[in-house]
């Protein structure tokens, strides 16, 4: 409760600074406008509907991107980490990958598909799945070989200890995989919708600063950043606390 009451007060005085120093040293909204101007902004496009129409648009682009990276990263990393020979040279790509900004591959995803949907979901696909690929390996690499040899001394060997014991052992780093990967995804996701030509977040933005609507762009960044940051607290962090709460990874108190 101390926590959220210390964030209230330190994004309230933030506001408060925003809206002193834009009114005092009379700065042009065209460069930076004040929080009233932006909230009314967002009124306005929260009223006609058009930001609640784009909201929806990405999150259901980043349903489907993310779904579909997530089902990828499980099957690569799994691959990464059960084959020694994928993981010295596929391994190795993805790694090189991993290094390179999703919106880098803009360029080639609309040459490749177009200005359209299957360019976006293709960007926030590359955004999630080289992470999750990641985690995921880690997390298989790093099961306890004392679980390994307990179920093998029971019998268990093969797709039975991987299924019974290896996988469920790596869950953590899964959902920790997962929660990296709907941050790189939600990146993604925005840098791809900037040149979509459809309904969107990302496309409203850069719609807003084409018509140098200041207003309505910080307006947008604004819920970027807060959607991320509510999906995170609300879910993510949730999930995953409890994973590694009934992991025996983390205290309960």
């Amino acid at each position: 409760m101390q926590s959220t009451i210390k964030r209230i007060l330190f994004f309230v005085i933030i506001i408060l600074g925003w809206q002193g120093a834009v009114r005092i040293l009379n700065i042009s909204p065209s460069l930076m406008p004040a929080p009233t101007d932006v909230l009314d902004a967002l009124m306005k496009g929260f009223a006609d509907k058009t930001l609640l129409y784009d909201i929806v648009a990405s999150f259901r682009r980043l349903a489907i991107g993310l779904s579909i990276s997530i089902v990828l990263g499980i099957g690569l990393g799994i691959l990464l980490a059960k084959n020694k020979t994928a993981d010295e040279t596929l391994g190795t790509l993805i790694l090189a990958l991993q290094s390179v900004p999703s919106i880098v591959w803009l360029p080639i995803a609309i040459m490749w598909f177009g200005l359209n949907e299957k360019a976006v979901t293709f960007i926030v696909i590359l955004g999630a799945t080289l992470v999750m690929t990641i985690n995921m390996r880690i997390g298989i690499k790093n099961v306890s070989p004392l679980y390994i040899k307990a179920a093998q001394t029971m019998g268990s060997k093969g797709l039975d200890l991987f299924v019974k014991i290896i996988f469920p052992a790596s869950i953590p780093y899964a959902v920790t995989g997962a929660r990296l990967g709907w941050a790189f995804a939600w990146r993604a996701l925005m840098a791809g919708e900037i040149l979509s030509t459809g309904p969107g977040l990302g496309y409203t933005l850069k719609y807003a600063s084409d018509f140098g609507n200041m207003k309505l762009v910080i307006g947008i960044m604004i819920i970027i950043g807060v959607i991320g940051t509510i999906v995170d607290i609300l879910f993510f962090q949730r999930v995953e606390k409890n994973v590694l709460k009934r992991w025996g990874l983390e205290s309960s108190n």
